[in-house]
């Protein structure tokens, strides 16, 4: 068992990941959608809607040789879950689920990521867990990444699909209103935008296993269906992105596989004389549930299921995305009341009133001086190898303050003007372990408690 010490150190180490997409990868997708769709014909299931295109993601864009470290995506896939509801815990824990997996993975500066074998132990008993969690915490990294190299000059955001997407349609049987009646939707959604400006919008879809290439191409075959859930803006022009994570439980290497679905759509530019107000309250719309394809002639063809954001819609929806990221960074911070204020009534409001963030009055719940800036934020104190550690995840006190009064267009103007330096990872010796800290201002750190050093009896 490694010592407290060298775990925290290990997690600012860099090391790399084998990323896959090309014209094989497209013919492997393909083949196994013709065999799911095959299959589903011979057990006569309803056949399944999926993106029309797959291509290969450019290396430019996504280098195939991808440099990573632990800690900072365990910090995107802490970010990405803050607002989930898989536990049986209140909310505002979630994201301190990323935090079994400090001691998952290991690598390299010269070599590539794999599980060690802590990482193992887990796989034999949480495999799907295991897998699907890293899957998104590398798939959002990787994203993040390609998009900014495809668009600089815009900031970035990720936004889970599900929270967005209720604030205009009922999802499942417990969401209020006309339920869309369909399970397929992305993971995520990818907002690229700059201030003023109409933003972009790609549906994400996320996977991961512990199999081999062949399982993989299952999973883009999958996600292609998740993708197509959503459309925004023209039929079959909505861009989006598909990736599987594959991680070895042989020793092998771990290797992302992506591809995109390219469209001309995706934009929510200013429609019907409506311009986006981000810091209007968040708005419960009432959309109807089905995505039209356009009219052949004078014959209009039947909607199918699924979520459809048309022109009308474009303002309220990039309005719903700036409240829903607004909302995962206060329950980041373990705000309740800070997080409630962006979300409506279907996507949780209720939930997080009853928990509220000393740090929005005049006493701070936690709050730590890192590398020169102020986060206020909750902490998590549990044992690694014996050790007491604790972890805090908060956010720029002065970014807290903004999202706390409902500020959400300064805050994206500080934010975005602050893209190029604010991303950090290192080692902080005056904390004592590692400090990740995002282009949106959020902190993800971890540090052995000062004279805890004691192990458990």
């Amino acid at each position: 068992m490694k010592p407290t010490e060298e775990v925290l150190q290990a997690l600012t180490q860099p090391s790399n990941i084998s990323v896959r997409s090309d014209d094989a990868l497209v013919g492997k997708t393909k083949a196994a959608i013709a065999a799911d769709d095959k299959k589903r014909k011979e057990n006569e299931d309803e056949p399944l809607r999926r993106k029309p295109d797959l291509v290969p993601i450019l290396p430019t864009e996504l280098p195939r040789q991808f440099g990573v470290t632990v800690w900072d995506v365990l910090h995107t896939l802490a970010r990405a879950t803050s607002l989930s509801w898989r536990g049986a815990g209140r909310g505002l824990a979630e994201h301190w689920g990323a935090l079994k997996y400090t001691q998952a993975l290991a690598g390299g500066r010269d070599s590539f990521l794999g599980l060690t074998d802590e990482g193992h132990r887990i796989a034999d008993h949480y495999k799907s867990l295991q897998s699907g969690e890293l899957g998104v915490g590398f798939a959002l990294t990787l994203a993040e990444h390609m998009l900014r190299s495809r668009f600089p000059g815009h900031s970035v955001t990720i936004v889970p699909a599900d929270t967005a997407l209720r604030a205009g349609w009922a999802l499942t049987s417990r969401d209020k209103g006309e339920k869309v009646k369909y399970r397929y939707r992305p993971h995520y959604f990818a907002e690229v935008w700059r201030p003023g400006e109409a933003s972009r919008v790609f549906p994400l879809a996320c996977k991961g296993n512990h199999g081999n290439s062949a399982t993989s191409a299952d999973q883009l075959a999958s996600a292609s269906v998740h993708a197509e859930a959503v459309h925004i803006g023209a039929w079959n022009e909505t861009p989006a992105l598909l990736f599987s994570t594959e991680i070895p439980t042989d020793g092998g290497t771990m290797a992302v596989h992506a591809l995109e679905a390219p469209g001309s759509g995706g934009r929510l530019p200013p429609a019907e004389g409506r311009e986006p107000n981000l810091n209007a309250s968040p708005t419960q719309a009432n959309v109807m549930p089905d995505i039209h394809p356009p009219a052949t002639g004078l014959v209009a063809p039947d909607p199918v299921r699924g979520c459809h954001v048309q022109a009308k819609d474009f303002a309220w929806f990039q309005e719903s995305l700036a409240h829903t990221t607004a909302a995962g960074l206060m329950a980041f911070t373990g705000s309740g009341h800070a997080t409630a204020r962006h979300l409506t009534e279907r996507q949780g409001h209720k939930r997080f009133t009853g928990l509220e963030h000393a740090a929005s009055t005049s006493v701070q719940d936690a709050a730590h001086t890192l590398l020169g800036t102020e986060y206020v934020g909750t902490d998590h104190v549990f044992r690694l190898n014996g050790p007491r550690v604790e972890a805090f995840s908060g956010v720029d006190q002065a970014l807290f303050r903004l999202l706390a009064r409902g500020d959400v267009e300064e805050y994206r103007a500080v934010v975005h003007a602050g893209r190029g330096t604010r991303p950090r990872l290192t080692f902080d010796k005056s904390w004592g372990g590692p400090v990740s800290v995002h282009a949106d201002g959020s902190v993800f750190a971890l540090r052995l408690l000062p004279g805890k050093d004691e192990k458990p009896q």
